[in-house]
């Protein structure tokens, strides 16, 4: 009798260790897997397979319960607490406590009467339907393997009046094969010439040039418009030039991309402007990771001329890097936190749109700071045993950036906006050209006597030899062939 009025008793004073309510999926799990999962991994989308019904999730629950627990699922890189973004997806501690408990409980389906409606996705484009579709000019045959395959394509518009680009959608033919696209203005329509000149589909080269790039896509990215009306400004009379990176995946195929813009109504009040750092994705930086380093930071700064508005973030690298992170010091020495991604994925390259524009003030200094890892130990590095990596177009190469697209918060500073980051590019280039020089002139110095006759500087840079020989010897010593980095950054 005792014992069963202490039994009593403890249920009373612990009702929650007696009745614990177990999660089910039709009242706990179907919510959170349709607002979460169900976008991509339904028929036609990303996902490889399906998670609309209860047979679809139950019966990988433990595989789920896996990639939900590391992070891997769903896709979203961005670490909490630092910096807000529109549209996350990440789930919560809780959340992934409750779907723990489900699949150790036996994954119970629940009440049919209590499952959600599952939500209405759009068909096809993720946008609605675009305002014009375009495709590249035919299917590019893909080999099983050998070299990544840089391609451009020309994609004619000839619009009558200026338009104003909010969005783009890429849908890929193959999408296992289409690792990412640029989208660059093609202003005197060059791009048409060349397309299928050497009987395949687009044409090769760098393609763009200098050309304006007005939009990119990466494995991963969701497609989303530009916020606070803003647009980016299509010319009339232009083209597109598509740049394609191809990546063969052992099986021989083809790719065509297809394209949709979507366009605004009327011209934004606002310009956008692009912040790279590093420049044109480290090229500029000479990234060069040795082999074995298993802690190699690339970085770069950039000091604002004017206020400004801070409106999306992303970044973008290759195989070893390991994380990436972006901050602004304000003049004040206040930090202001902008992205960091702390365990980056070459497979979800995405950009961020901040849940409020964030004010940077003039004077702020943006940071970025970008981490690789070249060692055995890192799993997704693509040599065994690790070799030494340079900048470079191939996935095995590597590059490295963090880009801030930002608004000047009074148009009238848009020119030294504009200004202070040619500056910026041209900066790194003297630095670029001027360490290269420092760092081969001992191999150039061919009979070792510590000076460059002009037979030992290489062929493209005899142009400048007489400038730079200051004392008229007819060689160049080390502090006269520095020079040469301010030279070539002036074309002179």
């Amino acid at each position: 009798m005792r014992i069963l009025l202490a039994a009593a008793f403890l249920a009373v004073l612990l009702p929650g260790q007696q009745s614990a309510k177990v999660p089910t999926f039709t009242e706990d799990i179907a919510p959170m897997v349709f607002a979460s999962c169900t976008k991509c991994h339904r028929p036609g989308e990303a996902g490889p397979f399906s998670l609309r019904t209860y047979r679809d999730v139950s019966k990988r629950a433990r595989n789920l319960l896996s990639v939900i627990e590391d992070h891997i699922m769903p896709p979203w890189h961005p670490a909490p607490g630092y910096g807000q973004f529109r549209n996350e997806q990440r789930l919560s501690d809780k959340q992934i406590a409750m779907f723990r408990s489900w699949v150790e409980a036996g994954t119970p389906e629940g009440p049919a009467a209590s499952l959600p409606e599952l939500p209405e996705f759009p068909v096809g484009w993720q946008l609605g339907e675009p305002d014009l579709i375009i495709k590249t000019s035919g299917a590019y045959p893909v080999p099983a393997d050998g070299r990544d395959i840089y391609r451009n394509f020309s994609l004619p518009l000839d619009f009558a009046e200026d338009q104003w680009l909010t969005a783009m959608e890429v849908r890929p033919g193959d999408r296992e094969v289409l690792h990412h696209v640029l989208l660059f203005l093609d202003a005197d329509k060059a791009g048409r010439a060349k397309d299928g000149r050497d009987g395949k589909p687009g044409f090769r080269g760098r393609g763009a040039g200098r050309a304006q790039m007005v939009a990119g896509w990466a494995v991963g990215g969701q497609p989303e418009h530009l916020p606070q009306g803003l647009a980016i400004k299509l010319p009339k009379g232009c083209d597109l030039t598509l740049q394609s990176h191809l990546h063969p995946t052992g099986r021989n195929t083809e790719e065509q991309t297809t394209i949709g813009l979507y366009f605004a109504k009327q011209p934004p009040k606002r310009s956008i402007v692009s912040v790279q750092l590093p420049p044109f994705f480290g090229f500029l930086a000479g990234l060069d990771i040795p082999a074995g380093e298993d802690d190699f930071r690339l970085q770069d700064s950039f000091e604002l001329p004017c206020d400004v508005d801070a409106v999306t973030i992303g970044g973008h690298a290759h195989l070893l890097c390991r994380s990436m992170r972006m901050y602004a010091v304000l003049p004040d020495q206040k930090q202001v936190p902008l992205v960091h991604i702390p365990d980056w994925d070459f497979d979800w390259q995405n950009r961020y749109t901040f849940a409020q524009s964030v004010r940077l003030p003039k004077g702020s200094v943006i940071h970025a700071d970008i981490r690789y890892d070249n060692s055995k130990h890192n799993p997704d590095n693509p040599n065994v045993p690790p070799r030494r990596v340079r900048w470079g177009r191939e996935t095995t190469d590597e590059m490295g950036s963090v880009t801030l697209l930002v608004t000047p918060a009074d148009e009238g500073d848009l020119k030294s906006l504009h200004r202070a980051i040619r500056s910026q590019r041209s900066n790194a280039a003297t630095t670029r050209v001027t360490n290269s020089v420092v760092n081969r002139f001992a191999s150039y110095d061919k009979n070792v006597d510590g000076k460059l006759s002009k037979d030992e500087v290489p062929r493209q840079l005899r142009r400048f030899f007489a400038r730079l020989d200051k004392d008229g010897d007819g060689a160049l010593s080390l502090a006269e062939a520095k020079g040469l980095g301010a030279l070539t950054r002036r074309g002179r």
